[in-house]
């Protein structure tokens, strides 16, 4: 393997070290790339990288719990982080938004607008969500953010980020220098854990559809009814690091299977972990105001039945943001273990394919139908089984402006002999390993909420246990999505040379 200079090496010889590398390049680069044959003329690698400010205005609502303060306070920026490769041939564009779950029309605005400004096709394009529960939505405004809204003009947030999320791409495309391109993993099981778990015979477990289920999400520290969780974690942290020639860090992108974290006071506005995790790793690879800049980012892998809180117990208490320091600097210092080690490669082959799949929309049948009918019907004074029977039914309701039949993007990136997926719902951590251990490539992993966001996936096996994620309208597609998707996904990988 070839000498690979670290941030130290090149401190120490100075810029005259980085401009010889350059020279070399350009005097002899052309030469080596003749002897290949004329095939390979184009034989070059570069990359770029940007972030782009999307923080939203103060006074819109922050959603992803139950209730929607409006934001009053702003604790960190929030970013488009956005990463361009390029082979010679082939560019790809990665961008990884802090926002709970961007809708796929805002998406397709911005991949638009891009493709029209400096040509990078749609296909050749993943965006997606980091799923941070402290931002405003992205998904419309109200009722619509759940509604089906494909072909209703943007919102005013919507069209900002849509834009801005360009701005972004188009900057990282100006950053473009010749790169180098390695990848490394490491594990963090302290902080994964299956939030949905099967309780002792006897436990009451209704839901707000009128049944029980078999599983329940959040059961609490220590319940005493706890039996065993419904599915397992992946503890894996992968990432794709980009460097310079010489040697300076362009953009690192990682991929870790763990939920947001929490822990943010009542309207503030946060990145939550993923934007601690970008900044460490920045100021680790001492690589703050650099120019081009370096990009980190954290994407979102197969995380829907996956938190941080350890059911078993003990409970432990943090302060504001202060679990999400503790799960970023973590998921930092393992990474930092294998990083200097890498072996970079001067060139990689980029390619990209999608296909749309259509799915059937889960719509009540008469005995539901039924049931929310009464509960509709029901006065406010009456309680019934399950505390959000009311929410749950007027969901449900809403599930019939849905189509019958919607087409997702499933997306696939070969860099290499790495294989990357992206997954436009949340993604249980069970269907991200049978990815990875199905998969041709050697290395695999999977972001979810990209390019759209359409609720939560859970796999057959889970549908039977109910809980939820999948409750009709947290669960929006047939029962079988999931197969369809891994088989579409399976298909695009190995469709690509």
């Amino acid at each position: 393997m070839a000498y690979q200079p670290k941030l130290t090496d090149i401190k120490s010889k100075g810029k005259w070290y980085a401009w010889l590398m350059v020279i070399m390049m350009m005097v002899y680069g052309p030469f080596l790339l003749m002897a290949q044959g004329n095939s390979s003329v184009k034989r070059f690698f570069q990359a770029g990288a940007a972030k782009s400010n999307i923080t939203p205005p103060l006074g819109e609502p922050i959603v992803g719990n139950w209730d929607s303060p409006p934001a009053d306070y702003i604790h960190d920026e929030l970013f488009a982080r956005c990463l361009v490769l390029d082979d010679g041939e082939t560019r790809l564009g990665f961008v990884l938004v802090d926002n709970v779950g961007v809708k796929q029309e805002v998406f397709d605005a911005a991949k638009e607008m891009i493709h029209e400004s400096i040509g990078i096709p749609a296909s050749h394009l993943m965006m997606a969500s980091t799923h941070t529960h402290s931002s405003i939505s992205a998904g419309g405004t109200g009722e619509k953010r759940r509604g089906w809204t494909a072909a209703e003009p943007l919102d005013a947030y919507q069209s900002f980020m849509a834009s801005r999320i360009a701005d972004g791409v188009k900057v990282a495309m100006r950053n473009l220098e010749p790169a180098r391109i390695g990848w490394g993993s490491g594990s963090v099981p302290q902080h994964v854990f299956n939030r949905r778990w099967k309780m002792k015979p006897g436990t009451p477990m209704p839901n707000p559809l009128g049944g029980d289920d078999l599983a329940v999400m959040n059961p609490g520290v220590s319940n005493p009814n706890l039996l065993e969780p419904a599915g397992p974690t992946d503890p894996e942290v992968f990432y794709l690091s980009v460097q310079a020639i010489d040697g300076r860090p362009l953009a690192l992108l990682a991929n870790y299977s763990l939920h947001y974290v929490g822990g943010v006071p009542k309207g503030h506005v946060s990145a939550d972990y993923f934007g601690v995790f970008a900044d460490q790793i920045q100021k680790h690879l001492q690589a703050d105001r650099q120019h081009p800049p370096f990009v980190a980012m954290m994407s979102n892998g197969t995380s829907g039945d996956v938190n941080n809180i350890n059911f078993r117990g003990p409970s432990v208490k943090h302060p504001p943001y202060g679990k999400m320091k503790v799960v970023g600097e973590d998921v930092v210092r393992e990474i930092l273990k294998s990083y200097y080690d890498i072996g970079y490669r001067d060139w990689v082959k980029l390619e990209a394919r999608q296909e749309l799949l259509p799915l059937k929309v889960r719509k009540p049948g008469p005995e539901l139908s039924k049931f929310v009918k009464g509960v509709m019907e029901r006065p406010e004074s009456e309680t019934g089984r399950h505390r959000l029977e009311k929410t749950y039914a007027q969901r449900v309701v809403q599930m019939e402006s849905w189509p019958d039949e919607i087409q997702v993007i499933i997306q696939a990136f070969k860099i290499g002999d790495l294989g990357i997926g992206g997954i436009p719902f949340e993604t249980f951590a069970e269907t991200g390993l049978e990815i990875k251990e199905r998969s041709p490539f050697s290395k695999t992993f999977t972001i979810s909420f990209a390019n759209g966001s359409f609720g939560y996936l859970p796999s057959p096996r889970q549908h039977q246990l109910g809980g939820y994620e999948t409750w009709l309208s947290t669960n929006r597609v047939e029962e079988v999505a999931s197969e369809k998707i891994v088989s579409q996904l399976l298909n695009l990988f190995s469709a690509m040379d």
